[in-house]
């Protein structure tokens, strides 16, 4: 079932015995520097965070990554990681504490899907609260920003990450929408948490990692959208603390084990939310997908051709799409088809019954699609940088 450990209780921890901490370069307004920071902590890995403005950066380890991205995670003997998935991979294949894998087929594949769902479908929320509703938060922002990047080019930053919204589908038209998404997703994530303290039982998925990225550094921090967390969600404010504190911070659910649910289990509590995910990824992924198959059927990659023409570049194209009901264009990444190949391995490594199970359930809620399945291509990392994979 994928390149994950199948080991479900808590273990002994190799790396926490590590001679010097690893190092995370990210800031703390950084939504993928929030999932790799969220695990390192929940596994009690020593670490120091690193702003990308050090010298040390810029000096030895953007010529490795070949690129201004975070996070980047240095190991205590010099390895480079980027990329919040590599790095919790990186500690996965290690042993820790506890896998954020589940071992039932069905969970593991459903808790992918609400990591793609957290870290692409989320995007346009996070980027509107935090811009659109600029002058209520320009405070607090400016400082943010200058903390991580240093006042002179705190400017610039926010000017260019501002400059995004179009290509997120982030319109006077769309805003409506994404904001009675962000509502729905705050009613029925309240529910859930008020009886378990994470997605699928007792520990954090790969699931809850995906969401906490625009779930604390957006959403749960900047001043207009955690203010209508904490008033309308309170429950799904306090799983942000849990996904940032150390440990399983888990007080108010004394007895619930540290595992996840028994049996492959599904939480009832959860099933509405996978009805919320079907509604609000589809058609867009079935359209983004469209338009990767046009591209490599188009320009015929080979194994190993850098997805785009500049390191930097992670947008391939524009694709005309629909965000439930409403007309928006929006760019596409390869790098979608990067997270989600992850849950086509799981059902690659299952019985043929045990692969009907699941497919099955998946159809029951609506998500049957959001597997890419055969294609003839996939997206590989390779050298720090996301490259076209064709089979030999």
């Amino acid at each position: 079932m994928g390149n994950s450990p199948e080991e479900s209780e808590p273990r002994s921890d190799p790396v926490s015995a590590s001679p010097r901490p690893f190092r995370l370069y990210g800031v703390p307004h950084s939504l993928y520097t929030g999932i790799a920071r969220s695990y390192l902590r929940t596994q009690g890995i020593p670490y120091v965070e690193i702003t990308s403005s050090d010298p040390d950066f810029a000096k030895r380890i953007m010529p490795v990554i070949q690129r201004a991205i975070i996070p980047v995670l240095e190991t205590p003997d010099g390895e480079i990681i980027q990329d919040s998935l590599d790095i919790i991979d990186h500690f996965e294949k290690q042993g820790v504490s506890y896998s954020a894998y589940p071992q039932g087929a069905l969970q593991r594949v459903l808790a992918i899907i609400v990591q793609y769902y957290g870290c692409q479908t989320l995007l346009p929320h996070a980027m509107h609260y935090r811009w659109s509703y600029r002058d209520q938060q320009e405070t607090f922002l400016r400082d943010a920003f200058a903390s991580g990047s240093g006042a002179d080019m705190a400017e610039k930053i926010m000017g260019r990450m501002n400059s995004y919204l179009p290509q997120l589908g982030v319109t006077e038209q769309s805003i409506p929408a994404i904001e009675e998404s962000f509502e729905a997703l705050l009613d029925l994530l309240n529910v859930h948490f008020a009886e378990h303290p994470y997605l699928f039982g007792g520990r954090p998925s790969i699931g809850d990692f995906g969401l906490i990225g625009p779930m604390f550094a957006h959403l749960g921090r900047d001043p207009v959208p955690a203010g209508l967390m904490k008033t309308r969600a309170p429950k799904v404010f306090r799983w942000v603390e849990r996904m940032t504190a150390p440990g399983l911070d888990t007080p108010e659910f004394p007895g619930y084990a540290p595992d996840f649910l028994p049996d492959d289990q599904i939480p009832e509590t959860l099933e509405p939310l996978f009805g919320h995910i079907a509604s609000e990824i589809f058609p867009m992924l079935t359209d983004k997908l469209a338009l990767l198959d046009a591209l490599v059927a188009e320009h015929d990659p080979q194994d190993g051709q850098p997805v785009a023409p500049k390191p930097h570049q992670r947008y391939v194209g524009m694709v005309e799409t629909h965000f439930r009901g409403t007309p928006v264009q929006v760019g596409v990444q390869p790098y979608m088809l990067y997270i989600l190949r992850r849950a086509d391995q799981v059902l690659a490594g299952c019985n043929e019954e045990e692969r009907a199970r699941v497919n099955a359930a998946l159809s029951d809620r609506g998500l049957a699609n959001a597997l890419p399945g055969e294609r003839g291509y996939s997206v590989d990392r390779r050298n720090q940088i996301e490259v076209w994979s064709r089979p030999g």
